[in-house]
């Protein structure tokens, strides 16, 4: 697997709203930054991941315009769009920003080992 199929496979799995399909991609050592705080190792994000799936039903989440920074055998970083919307307590919503992701090959697997999602760019 490249980087690129790593972040369609992410994409994919975020999708479902299970995090079952999305721990599998997650280092162990995972750094994450939402608007709602800094979540450390898999277990915090985890915890928060399950609190987003929970919240927003019948979620649509895309990622697009996709710029890798840097590629090597061991390291990816890319920057990205990311938009998404579904159900709030049954009302419609949405969002979207920027995203950087700093993934991590491990034993011929990419993890995601960092991800900031922030504002749209301006």
């Amino acid at each position: 697997m490249i980087p690129d199929d790593f972040l369609q496979k992410y994409e994919s799995a975020l999708a479902t709203q299970d995090w079952a399909q999305v721990e599998p991609l997650i280092h162990a050592d995972v750094c994450v930054t939402f608007s709602t705080g800094t979540y450390l190792g898999k277990s915090e994000v985890k915890g928060a991941f399950s609190k987003n799936f929970a919240i927003i039903k019948d979620e649509l989440y895309s990622i697009s315009n996709v710029h890798w920074v840097s590629k090597d055998t061991s390291y990816a970083v890319c920057m990205y769009d990311f938009h998404w919307s579904g159900q709030i307590d049954g009302k419609p919503a949405s969002g979207r920003g920027r995203g950087t992701a700093v993934l991590k090959n491990e034993n011929g697997s990419w993890l995601l080992l960092a991800e900031h999602l922030g504002p749209p760019a301006s």
